[in-house]
């Protein structure tokens, strides 16, 4: 009996029930889809997914970020004026210091993949509990708000 339990189908299955419960669409989605993929032939498509997913991901959200210069929402001398401020100095140290761990954690990631369950369990926590997104700019974004007292 215990070899037909799958128990990575199940951790998508409590996955799904935290985005349920605290009302967190990513989770929700993305286990969900997970989930869809896992029980029908679309899991043929995970090797896929696990090597290109987060560079898509990134993308994606890098264009939602860009979105409001491209369409002309902020303009662009309000751009460059903003770069005289010391709260977008800060943000640009922020930014490259984020960027820097980002880069040092794929690094770890690579050489170190015993600590990517807990990694990934830490993640899905903050998003599903804390309510948290888990992408890298806005985490930037969040530090900085935490140092120049804005929520």
């Amino acid at each position: 009996m215990m070899s037909h339990l799958d128990l990575n189908l199940i951790v998508l299955l409590i996955l799904l029930a935290c985005g349920i419960f605290s009302h967190n669409s990513a989770v929700t989605i993305a286990a969900g889809v997970l989930i869809v993929f896992r029980i029908t032939p679309l899991s043929e498509f995970f090797p896929f997914v696990q090597q290109h997913g987060l560079n898509i991901g990134i993308i994606i959200l890098t264009i939602g970020v860009l979105t409001p210069i491209a369409s002309g929402k902020i303009a662009g001398d309000t751009i460059l004026k903003s770069f005289l401020s010391w709260k977008s100095f800060l943000a640009i140290v922020i930014g490259l210091l984020v960027a820097w761990l980002g880069g040092r954690g794929v690094k770890l990631m690579t050489h170190q993949p015993d600590v990517v369950a807990g990694l990934l369990i830490g993640t899905v926590a903050g998003v599903a509990v804390l309510r948290g997104v888990p992408v890298g700019p806005l985490i930037a974004a969040g530090i900085l708000s935490l140092l120049i007292g804005t929520s």
